[in-house]
């Protein structure tokens, strides 16, 4: 199991970069939650197996179609505040 914090930049506001997550972090089995930050760049927070947050983390790069993303910056956790679900804040 491992646990990341996410932080994504780029046109990743107003084009459905939450959301699309959170789909994507259900499919992997992944929890924690998406959050727009007031700088306009998304926090992601995921738990779950290495491999899937590892997956997630390289889908975060291309994030859906509307998204330009230009950054992601990861801090490994030593454990999810969040243990069931994946929220978007």
């Amino acid at each position: 199991m491992s646990a990341a914090r996410f932080i994504v930049g780029g046109k990743v506001q107003g084009v459905w970069f939450r959301a699309a997550t959170r789909e994507q972090a259900l499919r992997l089995g992944i929890c924690g939650y998406a959050k727009n930050l007031p700088d306009g760049r998304v926090e992601v927070v995921a738990s779950g197996s290495d491999d899937a947050v590892a997956t997630l983390e390289r889908w975060l790069w291309q994030g859906p179609p509307l998204a330009n993303v230009s950054e992601v910056k990861r801090q490994d956790l030593l454990s999810a505040t969040v243990t069931t679900g994946f929220d978007t804040l």
